[in-house]
């Protein structure tokens, strides 16, 4: 699951696809495109060392070897690439409590794979997936609108799968929102103490935050037989 961390599609600008289009034509948006994700990747490297108000489209220019309005032929402002790049983690975290209409699995798996995913997705997505937790002012109200919709989103799912795996008799909580957002709290305050070079190996990382977090929604091994 998830969007790879490279891909802004979906983001506040958004890019369409190029299927369709003249060769020549695609060419020309597929340079486009290289040469936006060498801005954004330059960007974010200097975001994650100095902050969002320490950072300027002159640096970015800079360490990519170019002038300004090359910088500025792309994006319209600073502000827009910060978005840019934390539009991508938001859409790809939020989007873990997602499953196909299909997947006839029990809410109990569902759950315990999507808080799985949403961990190895925060960490997947360091360090641009951190940028809301450490400079929250840089973004525009219509911004932060758009991440507060997707958050109602996973969390309405999460919900309904967690009350669905209480009936199931798998699950072992009260109020089914404050475990939520308890389970959750785990990945969010990663950005506290989470460093890539850090003693545990990501996937370890991963399975050890996962536990825990199964550990918060009362997960039970067995079903737990109906009351008489």
């Amino acid at each position: 699951m998830g969007m790879n961390r490279r891909s802004h599609k979906g983001s506040p600008k958004g890019k369409g696809s190029h299927a369709g289009q003249p060769p020549a034509a695609r060419r020309r948006a597929a340079d486009a495109d290289d040469k936006r994700e060498r801005i954004l990747r330059a960007a974010e490297a200097l975001f994650d060392a100095q902050g969002y108000a320490s950072t300027t489209i002159e640096q970015i220019a800079r360490r990519l070897g170019v002038t300004k309005p090359f910088v500025y032929y792309y994006f319209r402002s600073k502000q827009e690439i910060f978005e840019t790049l934390s539009w991508a983690p938001a859409v790809a975290c939020f989007t873990s409590m997602d499953f196909a209409a299909d997947d006839l699995r029990p809410a109990h798996l569902k759950v315990t794979e999507g808080l799985e995913r949403l961990i190895r997705t925060t960490l997947e997505q360091h360090p641009a997936a951190f940028f809301v937790y450490r400079d929250p002012q840089a973004y525009r109200p219509e911004y932060i609108a758009m991440q507060k919709r997707l958050a109602n989103h996973f969390y309405d799912r999460l919900c309904a799968l967690l009350d669905e795996g209480r009936r199931d008799g798998m699950f072992e909580f009260n109020d089914t929102k404050v475990t939520a957002l308890a389970a959750c709290s785990l990945p969010g305050f990663l950005y506290h103490w989470y460093r890539p070079d850090g003693r545990l190996a990501p996937e370890a990382l991963v399975q050890e935050l996962a536990h825990l977090a199964w550990r918060v929604l009362g997960l039970r091994r067995k079903r737990r037989r109906a009351t008489q």
